[in-house]
């Protein structure tokens, strides 16, 4: 009989495919031993067709692994039962009063970790994310049992931080005193995590043998990453450690972050505009296209990655696992959708490798700026998606007052026109 210590925030297929799976696979390889409750975070959800299957699923994993198209199938039960707090508000709050409930766990989206200051207890259930948990903590502290480590998966800069931050106001708007305030910072511990997995969820359009029986059956790729920001120690309670699961435990949670964005998302946005220009459909035909995939890979490996602080080795394998996932046969990735609002994505994730390889080199990285130069033509002559005024102005600016908008790069970028023009269409 496993110990309920994890209480999650989210049933969805991403917690589902990524979290529980995680419990899952440490249950079985170490002592862990522990059991899952799930709480649905919005009114309506997922929790009644849980109970309908036991709370039991399957996880199926699926692409490349060495070049070879994979698929792996895990079953999960390690969720316990649901609470739903729009039924039964007074069932969650008494998830406080388990003195072996540890771990809080959530995935309430990015919209999720909110301060709303209309948000009063008299409100509950109807309140925000944070709002739940800050009367759940002040139950756990009437009671006198210790506090949780939260693991928050939310896709947000400082996820535990803003979490923690949220609960101190609302423990201040509504007057719970500084003794609980005190216990919050004291006694619970709440960890920046960044993780990484496309989880595609049901398989709705596909025949699988699996769907005749089980109804919350869950798809993946079959890559996974949980960075963890804190002490090595959390290990101790959570021994993830003991296992071959890809979760890192770091004090510098930020130096991942930008692998993220610039590796895997900044091909992402380097190479779209010039695959929907070159008439390339989905981010797995980028891969199939000889000239696509060369273009890409060299922007990553010559132009990226090095102007990153992370070993090199540790950089090229990490490239290596994107494009092996962008090479995914069982997701259909489109590029026109990743299209969306190109211009302030390559602000975020592409021209800061350009800059800094410009600035560590002394040279033009050449593949970027062909980047850049797309970026722009795809604004001109291609189908972009974004803000309307944002989409007029490229398309009826000069190239030089593109580069001179620093409401767009947040600097002016006219010294690189001569380079960029000379890779536009004329």
């Amino acid at each position: 009989m496993r110990t309920e210590k994890i209480i999650q925030f989210g049933e969805g297929g991403f917690l589902r495919g990524f979290v529980d799976w995680i419990v899952q696979i440490v249950d079985e390889t170490t002592d862990f031993n522990a059991s899952v409750v799930l709480v649905q975070p919005i009114e309506k959800g997922m929790c009644a067709l849980l109970e309908q299957q036991g709370c039991h699923y399957t996880h199926l994993m699926r692409g490349m692994k060495n070049g070879v198209p994979t698929v792996e199938e895990k079953a999960i039960d390690v969720i316990s039962r649901t609470v739903e707090p729009y039924r039964d508000f007074e069932a969650y709050l008494a998830l406080a009063d388990q003195p072996e409930f540890r771990f809080v766990v959530s995935n309430t989206t990015e919209s999720g970790i909110v301060f709303c200051d209309t948000d009063t207890p008299e409100r509950a259930p109807h309140i925000s994310f944070p709002a739940k948990v800050t009367l759940l903590l002040k139950r756990r502290f009437d009671r006198g049992l210790g506090g949780f480590i939260f693991l928050p998966c939310e896709l947000i800069d400082k996820n535990g931080t803003t979490l923690k931050d949220c609960i101190l106001r609302y423990a201040a708007l509504w007057g719970l005193g500084d003794a609980f305030s005190t216990w919050v910072e004291r006694d619970n511990v709440f960890y920046n995590t960044l993780v990484d997995r496309i989880v595609t969820g049901y398989p709705r359009d596909e025949d699988l043998p699996q769907k005749a029986t089980d109804h919350l059956l869950n798809t993946s790729e079959l890559f996974h990453l949980w960075v963890i920001e804190g002490p090595a120690s959390l290990t101790a309670e959570f021994p993830f450690d003991k296992t071959d699961l890809n979760i890192l435990v770091t004090d510098d949670l930020e130096r991942y972050r930008t692998r993220k964005v610039r590796i895997l998302n900044g091909a992402h946005t380097a190479m779209i505009p010039y695959a929907l220009l070159s008439g390339i459909e989905t981010v797995r035909d980028c891969m199939q296209d000889e000239k696509m995939s060369t273009f890409i890979r060299e922007c990553v490996f010559e132009e990226i990655i090095p102007t990153l602080d992370l070993p090199k080795e540790e950089l090229i394998s990490y490239a290596e696992d994107v494009f092996e996932r962008f090479n995914n046969p069982y997701i259909r990735h489109l590029c026109a959708s990743i299209s969306l609002n190109s211009v302030s994505k390559f602000k975020v994730r592409v021209l800061p490798s350009l800059l800094a390889y410009i600035n560590r080199t002394g040279k033009m990285p050449q593949k970027l700026l062909t980047s850049f130069a797309k970026l722009i033509d795809f604004y001109k002559f291609g189908t972009p998606n974004d803000d309307a005024d944002v989409m007029r102005f490229m398309k009826e600016a000069s190239v030089a007052a593109i580069l001179a908008n620093t409401a767009f790069w947040g600097e002016d970028l006219s010294f690189l026109a001569s380079e960029v023009e000379a890779r536009c269409a004329r």
